[in-house]
Formats: structure tokens, C-alpha cells, sequence
């Protein structure tokens, strides 16, 4: 995927009217964070931003051109209008080509696993991890082929094969996926192989719960039934 260049100008005038002013005019007002902490404030087309932007991720590197001059940068936040959710404000954080950074990137489940195949439900609570690297190698999703998975294995964020030059920071035994079986689907073969197993044992009594079973010593009779 080709990098995403985004066009924007300097923003001269700053408060809310000027902003309201810059949104009626078709574009969306914003701030460029640089890396040496200086601000830029400028503004952009609303829908180039809306049409170019709409596939990248969180940890993707967009080119910013503010009159020109090109900045590396992430789209590090957008807000909305509550009402009709058009986007009304951007930030954006400058990276340095050749200095390392850290980021988040999300995770992208690919595959079904042997496990949900046979009945088992997969869970996956983790969604993105953190990781260290120059601009250049920051993938902007990593994708994680799942479909070995068995019931009752596990993913973990060690077992994420991530590209050279790219360092882990998130723990590394946090879980990514996993599939199990329900409890309720769990425990009936357990049921079932106990019950096999007294019945094997002649004058064992079957397990508590299990169909035909003599009631306990001293237990009142079920309805309809006389005492001796």
C-alpha cells in the first residue's frame, strides 16, 4: 500500500469562531504535534481527508504536505460532531525517518480454528500490541492465522512472528485467542463417563445426579409413595 499524502495549509486564525468559519468552507481544522514539541495549526479538505484516510490504521505513517513542506506523521485522534459524527478537529504527531518509535498496532484474526470447527467458542481479548521500531518497519496491522487452533489452546503474544527490526514491548504472555468449550458442553461427558464407570463396578452406586439412581439412606420417599 502506497504511503497517503494528505494536502493541507497554514491555519493563521485560531478560537472556535474561525473554526466554525474553516468548517463551512468545506475543510477540517487541525494541529500538527511536531517531535520537537513545537505545534503547527492547519487545516485540510474534508473530503480528501474522508476518502484517503478511510483503510489506514491507527499506526500508519501518512505524509502531511503543509504548503509544501512534507511531514511524517500518525492521524493520533479525530473528533466528531456528536450529532451528525462529521469529523470537526484532527490531530496529528510528527515521526522522525530514522529514529525509533514506539506504537500500537491492532491485531487482524485470520482463519477458523480446528477447535470452533468442533464445537468449541473462541475468545480473543486482546485487539492490538505495542512494539518499537524505526517509521520505515511499523506495520500498520498484524495478521494472525488462527486456524490450527484446537479447543482448549491458546495464542499468545509471543507466538506472534513479527518482521525483523520490529521489538515487542507488550507482554509477551498476554493471551491473543483462544478456544474452549461451554461449561454446560464440558461437564455432561464428564457426567456421562462417570456413570459408565460405576456401572462397570457391580454393586456400585451410580453418581449422585445420574439417571436411576437409589436415593440416599434416610431420604424422604417421592410423592405417591407409602412408608414401610
Amino acid at each position: 500500500m502506497s504511503q497517503v499524502v494528505l494536502s493541507a495549509r497554514n491555519r493563521q486564525g485560531t478560537g472556535s469562531a474561525e473554526s466554525r468559519r474553516i468548517r463551512r468552507g468545506g475543510r477540517i481544522p487541525a494541529v500538527l504535534y511536531g517531535r520537537t514539541g513545537k505545534t503547527i495549526s492547519i487545516d485540510l479538505d474534508a473530503q480528501e481527508f474522508i476518502n484517503r484516510v478511510k483503510d489506514i490504521s491507527e499506526s500508519t505513517i501518512v505524509k502531511v504536505e503543509v504548503e509544501g513542506k512534507p511531514f511524517d506523521a500518525f492521524v493520533k485522534d479525530t473528533q466528531r460532531n456528536i450529532v451528525d459524527g462529521n469529523i470537526i478537529h484532527i490531530d496529528f504527531y510528527e515521526v522522525e525517518s530514522g529514529v525509533a518509535l514506539r506504537a500500537r498496532v491492532s491485531i487482524h484474526l485470520k482463519g477458523n480454528p480446528v477447535g470452533v470447527r468442533e464445537g468449541g467458542v473462541l475468545e480473543s481479548p486482546l485487539h492490538e500490541i505495542e512494539v518499537e521500531c524505526l517509521p520505515k518497519d511499523l506495520p500498520e496491522r498484524i495478521e494472525v492465522d488462527i486456524s490450527g487452533l484446537k479447543a482448549n489452546q491458546s495464542f499468545h503474544v509471543r507466538d506472534i512472528p513479527l518482521a525483523e527490526g520490529v521489538r515487542l514491548i507488550s507482554n509477551a504472555d498476554q493471551v491473543v485467542a483462544l478456544v474452549k468449550f461451554a461449561k454446560a458442553e464440558a461437564e455432561a461427558p464428564a457426567e456421562a463417563e462417570a456413570a459408565a464407570a460405576a456401572a462397570a463396578v457391580p454393586g456400585a452406586a451410580p453418581p449422585a445426579g445420574a439417571a436411576g439412581a437409589a436415593p440416599a439412606a434416610g431420604a424422604a420417599p417421592a410423592a405417591g409413595e407409602k412408608k414401610a
